[in-house]
């Protein structure tokens, strides 16, 4: 009777048993499956983002007549950057000009005879800053320089596609002042990012980059 019982309990514990072995593949399909959806949203929300991003600095063209403001800052990185901001100086937009991120090296008189501006106009009213090293220096040196001379508005000059960026990071270092944005056109029309693998890594970087600037108090990443 003993062995009865004990072979009747076995025959009953086999069938749970062998369900639990059963559910452990099902599950694992199921996280596999959860994680794949999760990436798939990833990249969707990735590819979304990075779309509207690349429209939205394609479409930033340069102002036929900005509205004038207190001071002028541009963030170095091209010679039709520092032409811009020179002839908005020059026009009475702003009464100062900061050239912010010269190399330690170039010197007053390089810079302006490099960039072709009016040595007088050079000489009384453009500063030149030559701690800043990327965009993150650039908006701090930037706002020193503002808060030093208590400007109020400020005409922001830089390429359209690092315009959301500058703006994002200047704006963080100074939330008082009002930054105009003054976008140096980059041709960027939307058949040239698709046919531009260059241009793509390009504004990929940057849209990135955007986006951990735009995280940054929950990322603690400094870009």
């Amino acid at each position: 009777m003993m062995d009865a019982r004990n072979s009747t309990g076995t025959a009953g514990q086999m069938p749970v048993v062998g369900g639990r072995v059963r559910t452990g593949p099902g599950r694992l399909r199921t996280a596999l499956r959860l994680a794949s959806l999760c990436l798939l949203l990833l990249v969707a929300l990735f590819a979304g983002g990075f779309g509207w991003f690349a429209s939205k600095v394609s479409h930033m063209t340069t102002p036929a007549n900005p509205a004038k403001a207190d001071a002028i800052i541009v963030l170095t990185g091209g010679q039709a950057r520092l032409d811009a901001a020179l002839d908005l100086l020059a026009s009475g937009k702003g009464e100062r000009l900061l050239i912010s991120g010269v190399h330690p090296s170039a010197s007053r008189r390089q810079l302006q005879a490099a960039t072709g501006g009016d040595k007088a106009l050079f000489s009384c009213c453009v500063d030149i800053d030559r701690a800043a090293l990327d965009t993150i220096g650039n908006a701090q040196e930037s706002a020193k320089w503002v808060e030093s001379h208590a400007y109020g508005s400020v005409i922001l000059v830089t390429n359209n596609y690092h315009m959301p960026r500058s703006l994002a990071e200047i704006r963080r270092a100074d939330s008082t002042s009002e930054f105009i944005p003054y976008p140096v056109e980059h041709e960027l029309s939307l058949s040239d990012i698709s046919d531009n693998p260059m241009l793509i890594k390009t504004l990929a970087s940057e849209y990135v980059k955007y986006l951990l600037v735009e995280s940054r108090d929950w990322t603690g990443i400094n870009i």
